[in-house]
């Protein structure tokens, strides 16, 4: 076959445009204009670079566990960080849900499955049944009005759906994440009502603000967990604990890569843009601008979604030059992602899929304690279906 034929068929195979495969195999700023020419016979790779290509994984590299210990479902599950890590523990999705497709593109290259769209439009009875529901959901205003309506008032919220499928499903145990300042958002109100709807619910909660660099990864993300265990599996007696910070040092040159595109150093008007505004903060009296790193300093600042933006939360000093922001992998590697996760995505999405991520293993670390102290009703599910069959 043609080395074209072959590249494009890959491609193909793969599901991803031009510009997806260039950059989900690190290719420089014009790599879909090279894998272009490739296509069209206008030029031919090297042989490392038709290497690279033909030795590109098709088969998902997280596959479902084959005789997993638990069943799950995975809501809002975004590139899938909170399902690697339950999966870790032993855990089989029988069910996900995500609405933002290129999300979704990532999700398929590294699970195998695509997950259901929008979660408002689900109907509950369809979602399978399972043992531990999982949900990184995004945080809304209830309605001022009825606080005292518990589930009702949770209408129109995103929070309402996880609540329904919990009053139907009723799985054993759930974790939802979320960020630090659902503690105070609408003065408290809403994470009050979070607890109130839980309670009625027949779940016993145990809720805590997690630090990855407590837990041996460079990065000050702090992040609110909510764990319940259902009532009917004794859920108040169940000796469920957070995970202990490790405590392990830690160092953001070990997330870094050695040799980086210079696509990724900011431009002499963006770098004087960031010196100008943070001066300006300065002399206000407030510590507001970017942020440099290097090799030494123990954590970085957290990552977020409009990382793509400019970058100005986290930007890595380069000796002799200007800063550079992270690259894709340095994203996947300070949120915790093992090497073998793909980025079948252009940069911008990448950085807003991890940055809309959670940090892998710290959610692994909450799922080990999870999946032990429920363990003895999974075993007796197990022995009852033997018995059955």
């Amino acid at each position: 076959m043609k080395i074209s034929l072959q590249i494009k068929s890959k491609r193909e195979r793969l599901n991803m445009t031009q510009k997806e495969f260039a950059d989900a195999l690190g290719m420089g700023k014009n790599g879909d204009r090279t894998i272009r020419r490739w296509e069209n016979e206008e030029t031919e790779p090297s042989p490392i670079e038709l290497q690279a290509i033909l030795n590109f994984p098709e088969e998902p590299p997280f596959p479902a566990p084959e005789n997993p210990k638990f069943k799950m479902i995975d809501l809002f599950a975004g590139i899938g960080g909170i399902r690697l890590a339950f999966q870790n523990q032993g855990g089989k999705s029988v069910f996900a849900s995500e609405w933002d497709k290129f999300a979704c593109k990532t999700y398929r290259a590294n699970f195998g499955e695509v997950p259901e769209g929008d979660i408002t439009l689900i109907d509950v009875n369809s979602i399978p049944e399972h043992d531990i529901l999982l949900a990184g959901f995004p945080c809304q205003p209830f309605s001022q009005a009825g606080l005292r309506k518990g589930f009702e008032d949770t209408r129109g919220t995103l929070f309402f759906h996880i609540a329904k499928i919990l009053e139907t499903k009723r799985p054993k145990a759930f974790l939802l994440e979320n960020v630090k300042q659902l503690r105070g958002h609408n003065k408290g109100q809403t994470l009050e009502k979070i607890k109130q709807v839980l309670d009625e619910l027949g779940y016993t909660l145990h809720i805590k603000v997690l630090r990855a660099a407590d837990f041996g990864v460079p990065q000050n993300r702090e992040r609110i967990f909510i764990v319940g265990f259902h009532n009917s599996i004794n859920g108040p007696e169940i000796p469920f604990q957070f995970p202990k910070p490790t405590n392990i040092q830690t160092r953001v040159g070990s997330i870094l890569e050695e040799k980086v595109n210079e696509k990724y150093t900011i431009s002499d008007r963006l770098y004087q843009g960031h010196l100008r505004r943070k001066e300006e903060h300065k002399k206000k009296g407030n510590g507001f601008g970017f942020s440099l790193f290097n090799a030494d300093s123990p954590y970085t600042n957290t990552i977020s979604a409009r990382y793509y933006k400019d970058g100005s939360e986290i930007l890595i000093e380069q000796k002799g030059n200007n800063p550079r922001k992270l690259t894709p992998k340095e994203c996947a590697r300070l949120q915790g992602f093992p090497k073998e996760f793909i980025i079948p995505v252009s940069d911008t999405q990448a950085y807003r899929q991890f940055g809309n991520s959670v940090t892998v293993p710290v959610v692994e670390l909450i799922a080990k304690n999870m999946v032990s102290v429920i363990e003895p009703y999974l075993q007796s599910e197990r022995n009852k279906l033997e018995v059955l069959n």
